[in-house]
């Protein structure tokens, strides 16, 4: 009798165990059965036995005592679509939860099963000085693929004091597109801690890819204690490796629960469909975590396979037409249920600036795949038209939709207004610009820096036909938006001046500003006093045409990323055509810049006023492109992983 167990549970397991075996006989588990299971992308069809037992399974183990089993059966039910149940019985325990480890395991599956305002729970904790609940907290950040804006995670990932916490850092940060991370990972596989391999193989098992594979198996003459090898013969499986997807299920039968637990979790990440009889089985497993993660996987399995991760999303969101020849100046942000909400200013019989215009919107719940229908985001309150929209959240949860109201030539200012009900709605418009003139804010603008403050870059002039030369500045808001002022500086070049700007916080705390010019480059500044005063304006060292250029902190690596036309033409109109569409990196904070690739290379088109934030592991974009004629403009909608950007390092 083994050491421990009564008799009784001893001879459950037993009769389990032996049950399993005889299962596992009559399936053969050869490489035929195995190829059968790497290629078979069907989705399992449950009776309505089966999938109610395994929300039986799961929602008994929800209310069972043992708090991380009920975790996971909470993961279990938010993947069998009971996400709404799991917020329901989790939030009042959070609001009691003292111990950090286990706050960030609820606020985790709170996240998963859709509200993402408890990301800044795991965020708070991983920053505290409290280090109980710091791996916990960099652990679960990684499961929902959730960074924030990745301060924290770079700066423990950076830590050399705890093994564990720098490689649930760099599997967070790789996962979102880190390729130190990344690199970090593979290394540790030749680490002779078993923990770090552990670690290391579990996470490129998830996000690694077949060139893992060799590394992986290099690992496993060493791995004398049996689950350690089960980690790495599961991570091959999820990484579709044949003798991988072999032993899980091999192992789904093995005498120790934790190898079969693992086996049962790690069947789902491999789409191991070929074992769904054994794991129906598993849902008697004496050992309750065993049949909470059988449960989940079977419930993943009846489900659609999750999208390609490195997949490219790109669709003619807004197409124009006769009707409406123009769509463009917009702007995305994810919602804290994890839709996209896509915005853009639509015109009315004709692309000019100063045509009547609208700003609309549609959202996604699939990351940009599907779309809604149009909703009007904000009617035209103007003499000529509203247009240009930013959308942003903000630190105190809100989210606050920024536009341009045009009434004429001499008028044109800037508003915003805000939602508490996630973009449903939208409060009184409160004015940005409150003095006279015409300024000229670009679509996806506003920024926030880490002190609270609010910046608005505008570009003005008196009278945009009379007085057609720019000057940069930027309105402040201190409030959250409440009240604004202007600032006492501003950004000056030769020709027609500094034009649409863009604004960025640098790791030393000063602010850049950087303009499109008529000088064949981007012009560049510095404020040392939150955006109030600016230096005079140099090159920011990369050729460009007279065009707009959009630049952000990418939060997995913490570079800065440039999205711009890469085709200046020294004579031509404009210093040339708006194409291609370029996205350049820098590694020093804008000091200098490396092309990464064309983002849009059709010579035959134009792309411009490109907006840019991160959602999770993805650069999510929109952008104008023009159409068989440069009169009509359509909005292109566009997800790209992170690590589109570094795939050449």
């Amino acid at each position: 009798m083994a050491a421990g167990l009564p008799g009784k549970l001893h001879l459950q397991k037993v009769l389990f165990m032996t049950t399993l075996r005889l299962i596992l006989a009559t399936i053969t588990v050869s490489m035929t059965f195995t190829n059968a299971i790497a290629e078979d992308a069907q989705i399992v069809t449950l009776d309505t036995a089966t999938r109610e037992r395994c929300l039986e399974v799961l929602r008994k183990g929800l209310h069972g005592d043992e708090f991380w089993p009920s975790i996971h059966a909470a993961e279990g039910l938010i993947l069998g679509g009971c996400g709404d149940d799991v917020i329901k019985f989790l939030e009042p325990k959070l609001a009691t939860e003292k111990d950090n480890q286990k706050r960030c395991g609820i606020a985790r599956e709170i996240v998963r099963a859709g509200d993402k305002s408890r990301v800044d729970i795991m965020l708070s904790i991983l920053a505290g000085d409290e280090t109980h609940g710091h791996v916990h907290a960099a652990e679960s950040l990684y499961k929902v693929v959730e960074i924030g804006d990745g301060v924290a995670l770079r700066k423990v990932f950076l830590q050399g004091d705890n093994d564990s916490l720098k490689l649930m850092a760099a599997g967070a940060l790789g996962r979102c597109g880190n390729p130190d991370a990344m690199n970090f990972l593979r290394d540790s596989l030749e680490s002779v801690d078993p923990d770090v391999l552990r670690i290391a193989a579990w996470i490129l098992g998830l996000i690694g890819d077949p060139s893992d594979i060799p590394r992986l198996k290099k690992q496993l003459p060493r791995c004398e204690e049996e689950l350690l090898k089960a980690y790495v013969q599961h991570a091959l499986a999820a990484l579709g490796d044949a003798d991988g997807l072999k032993a899980l299920a091999v192992n789904l039968t093995n005498d120790d629960p934790e190898v079969r637990t693992y086996a049962a979790t790690f069947a789902a990440d491999a789409r191991a469909l070929g074992v769904t009889e054994t794991l129906k089985q598993m849902l008697a497993d004496p050992h309750p975590d065993a049949s909470y993660r059988a449960a989940q996987t079977l419930l993943v399995f009846a489900s659609p396979a999750p999208p390609d991760p490195k997949q490219d999303v790109s669709e003619l969101l807004f197409a124009a037409t006769e009707k409406n020849p123009r769509y463009t100046e917009g702007s995305v942000i994810a919602a804290g249920n994890g839709s996209l909400l896509c915005a853009v200013t639509e015109f009315l019989d004709s692309d000019s600036d100063f045509a009547a215009a609208h700003i609309i919107g549609r959202t996604s719940s699939d990351g940009g795949r599907t779309w809604s229908e149009s909703r009007v985001l904000q009617e035209n309150t103007g003499g000529l038209n509203v247009m240009s929209v930013t959308l942003r959240r903000l630190r105190n949860g809100s989210i606050a939709m920024f536009y341009l109201q045009k009434n004429s030539l001499n008028d044109l200012r800037l508003l915003v207004r805000f939602s508490d009900d996630e973009a449903v709605s939208f409060g009184p418009p409160v004015r940005v610009t409150n003095d006279d003139g015409y300024h000229v804010v670009n679509n996806d603008r506003i920024i926030q820096l880490s002190s609270g403050r609010l910046l608005a870059p505008a570009a003005s002039t008196a009278d945009v036909e009379k007085v057609n030369h720019f000057v940069s500045h930027c309105y402040l808001s201190d409030d959250d938006g409440a009240t604004w002022r202007n600032g006492t500086g501003h950004v000056d070049a030769e020709k027609r001046g500094a034009m649409e700007p863009e604004v960025i916080e640098l790791k030393d705390g000063r602010v850049m500003i950087i303009v499109r010019t008529q000088l064949g480059f981007i012009g560049k500044s510095y404020s040392s006093d939150g955006g109030d005063t600016w230096s005079p304006m140099t090159s920011l060292g990369v050729k460009a045409p007279e065009a707009p250029a959009t630049l952000r902190r990418i939060p997995a690596t913490g570079d800065l990323l440039l999205v711009w036309n890469n085709t200046f033409k020294e004579g031509f109109d404009h210093g040339g055509e708006r194409t291609p569409l370029a996205a350049a990196i820098s590694q020093d904070e804008g000091a200098t810049w490396q092309v990464v690739d064309n983002l849009e290379s059709n010579l035959n088109k134009t792309f411009s006023y490109a907006s840019l934030t991160f959602v999770r592991d993805r650069a999510v974009m929109n952008y104008w492109e023009s159409g068989d004629t440069q009169s009509r403009l359509s909005c292109r909608f566009r997800s790209l992983p992170v690590s589109w950007f570094y795939r050449q390092k």
